[in-house]
């Protein structure tokens, strides 16, 4: 297929548009894997997550840099892209998605020792499968739920709607 003259002019997120992406889930299979792994193989995933979006938020901080120049308010406006992208990143990539990998995991565990008499084996397999699917459902609702929660507060403080795109 050949690239249109808009997809020309794009650059390539590194964090958003390649593979690279994906090391932002990385907690999210953690979680659902908690049942059935060490957790210090859940609390890696974490590492792993959090390097993804603080790399993610650099790099912003450095396009902020390299499109503001020498103009005045050049430092706030970097200060803006890091900190817009870092908060949003840790929420919609981490904390948010986490706890929900985790309540979903939990509660599929518990429900199926009341509800089957599977063995244990079975029943975190299970509880992991229930946790990997999850994720696909809970992305999209959950990045909007911080953008209207950014909109509403963090964003406001620093205003022009900025974003961590």
């Amino acid at each position: 297929m050949k690239p249109t003259s808009e997809d020309e002019g794009k650059k390539v997120d590194i964090y958003r548009d390649t593979w690279v992406r994906f090391l932002g889930y990385a907690n999210e299979v953690g979680e659902a894997f908690r049942a059935l792994v060490p957790v210090s193989m859940v609390w890696a995933s974490y590492a792993v997550a959090m390097t993804y979006v603080s790399a993610d938020a650099v790099d912003k901080g450095k396009k902020a840099a390299a499109a503001h120049g020498d103009n005045p308010g050049k430092t706030t406006r970097i200060a803006v892209a890091v900190v817009d992208t870092f908060v949003w990143q840790a929420l919609a990539s981490v904390a948010i998605p986490g706890f929900t990998i985790n309540r979903v995991c939990a509660a599929s565990l518990y429900l199926l020792s009341k509800t089957t008499r599977w063995p244990l084996p079975m029943r975190k397999w299970t509880t992991t499968a229930i946790g990997l699917s999850t994720i696909p459902f809970i992305i999209t609702p959950i990045d909007r739920s911080v953008d209207f929660l950014l909109d509403s507060s963090l964003r406001k403080v620093y205003g022009g709607g900025e974003k961590h795109e």
